[in-house]
């Protein structure tokens, strides 16, 4: 009587033990494409072409993973960043590789992936605008994507520096109100700052503050096994080469040497952060 008991509990144990593994297989079926998240017009991560083609480095990256993971391909959410967690965590889609900040207080909510690439606020203005210090943006009117990182950083140093701030949904309409006058710059991630500089005629990249932040794809919490598949893919696209090809193709340059575009870091998610699994993974790429 008592083996079948303990033989019971043995079975029960092994079920519960099964089924957050079960769970996470069902949110992510292997013969559907990858479904994620972005914010469409955010370029040059993800953006519709003249032709309503979704393209960028977002949307390559992406289907990078997807390929490595052996999904048909991606299906692309278009999401305001400001909604782009509540998405995720109500499962509309599987992981966010919309350029995200690593941070304590997003680690504290969901997953990260190991970083793929270094990032800092740039403020981006018309030809001929100057900013030689933060102290020059007193009395100034600056634009944000609403509920982004910039947005954080513009909030909580509004009255240090005594700027006034415009938030918009798309960064796009940011930068058009820069254009028009509306106001002085825009800040956003570096890395786009750089590209919009390159792509709108007449603006410049006038000043870039280094954050030492990096940007990582985000998981719901209890998605530890999907993750790990993801951070794999990841790193073989780090090794192999791919990464840095669509890095060159997107920002005109290869991504600098021991940058996180370019490292492969040890365990699993992003070091120093909550959710971060130090156990020593061997990759191994197809």
């Amino acid at each position: 009587m008592k083996g079948m008991r303990a033989a019971a509990q043995g079975l029960a144990l092994a079920a519960l033990l099964a089924t957050p593994v079960l769970a996470q297989d069902a949110d992510h079926p292997q013969n559907e494409k990858l479904k994620v998240a972005c914010d469409l017009g955010f370029a040059p991560f993800c953006f519709k072409t003249s032709s309503g083609e979704i393209t960028g480095f977002t949307y390559e990256f992406a289907d990078a993973i997807a390929k490595k993971l052996g999904r048909p391909g991606i299906d692309v959410t278009d999401s305001n960043f400001s909604a782009i967690f509540a998405g995720l965590f109500s499962k509309r889609y599987e992981m966010i590789p919309a350029p995200t900040n690593i941070t304590a207080e997003r680690a504290a909510q969901m997953l990260f992936s190991e970083p793929y690439m270094p990032t800092g606020l740039g403020f981006l203005v018309k030809k001929g605008g100057k900013i030689a210090n933060l102290e020059d943006l007193k009395g100034k009117a600056l634009t944000v994507n609403n509920g982004s990182i910039s947005d954080k950083w513009l909030t909580d140093n509004e009255a240090k520096y005594g700027f006034s701030i415009q938030r918009y949904n798309k960064n796009a309409d940011a930068v058009q109100a820069v254009m028009i006058g509306r106001a002085f710059a825009n800040v956003a991630d570096a890395p786009v700052s750089r590209y919009v500089s390159t792509q709108v005629p007449n603006t410049q990249v006038a000043f870039v503050l280094d954050s030492g932040r990096h940007f990582g794809i985000a998981f719901r919490k209890e998605d530890t096994a999907f993750r790990a598949k993801v951070e794999e893919a990841i790193e073989c696209l780090k090794m192999d080469g791919t990464l840095a090809k669509i890095h060159e193709k997107w920002f005109g340059v290869p991504p600098e040497e021991g940058s996180s575009t370019a490292k492969v870091y040890p365990g699993t998610g992003a070091p120093d952060f909550e959710g971060y699994d130090a156990t020593e993974r061997k990759t191994s790429c197809k």
